[in-house]
């Protein structure tokens, strides 16, 4: 289906949805057509949405990749595509693919329950999911090569997360360096994509002040790992998304309205 919007001040520009929603393209402005292009890992959460917004601010086309991996709920996806749509995203796909087939994670398991959050916890939670990072920037490597987009957002964090190994700037420097020697804009080109983390170093609550002044609706976004109508409040997510809140001195508005 296809649809003509018109929009604002840069006129009128095509929309095109996909069956079962799995798919949104907007047909660029002239104003936008010359503008670099960035791949952006948006799974509807907090911190996606917060890059995305960072992305846009920085004057990039947007096209957006979320994952349908055999996670437990779709309320984040449902999120993601709210979050897409605010941000006038030129492309949004969602990625059908079933890491559940192996489980290895209480997220996608349905033996096993998710557990509730403990921010002191030492050790790095069930909530994991194996290697989830690396498969979803190695997709979005792809993408980025394939609509020559040279800029990859992913919106992880060292300071305040739940351990999880791929979160880390170690790692990311990993994976810029294998998606560059693995692409021939890189290899052959010498156009190399790169791995943009602009929360790595920052707390929850700096990101959050920061997405504010950016223009994000927070209400539209989703961090509880178990899904329902409404946060549970309990697991890790909803742990620092709570006091992320609280150190910001700012309501969250999923629980605050």
């Amino acid at each position: 289906m296809a649809i003509l919007t018109k929009s604002g001040n840069v006129g009128y520009r095509m929309v095109t949805f996909a069956s079962k929603n799995n798919r949104r393209s907007v047909m660029p402005t002239k104003k936008a057509i010359n503008k670099p292009r960035a791949v952006v890992l948006l799974s509807g959460g907090l911190d996606s949405a917060t890059a995305l917004y960072v992305a846009k601010s920085e004057g990039y086309r947007l096209y957006a990749l979320s994952f349908d991996y055999g996670q437990k709920h779709k309320r984040e996806l449902e999120a993601a595509r709210g979050v897409a749509l605010a941000a006038e995203v030129e492309v949004h796909h969602i990625i059908r693919m079933d890491l559940s087939l192996w489980g290895g994670s209480s997220l996608t398991d349905k033996e096993q329950n998710i557990e509730d959050g403990n921010l002191s916890r030492r050790v790095i939670p069930f909530t994991y999911v194996p290697a989830r990072n690396m498969v979803f920037l190695s997709v979005a490597a792809s993408f980025a090569e394939a609509v020559g987009a040279y800029a990859i957002f992913i919106g992880v964090s060292e300071m305040d997360y739940s351990g999880y190994v791929d979160c880390r700037q170690e790692f990311l420097t990993a994976m810029e360096e294998a998606i560059n020697k693995g692409t021939v804009c890189a290899v052959e080109s010498g156009h190399k994509i790169k791995l943009h983390a602009p929360f790595i170093q920052m707390t929850k609550w700096e990101e959050i002040r920061l997405g504010l002044k950016l223009g994000v609706d927070y209400g539209k976004t989703w961090s509880c790992y178990r899904g329902g109508e409404k946060p549970c409040g309990t697991c890790d997510s909803c742990l620092l998304r709570a006091e992320a809140f609280r150190k910001a001195g700012i309501p969250d508005p999923l629980t605050s309205g």
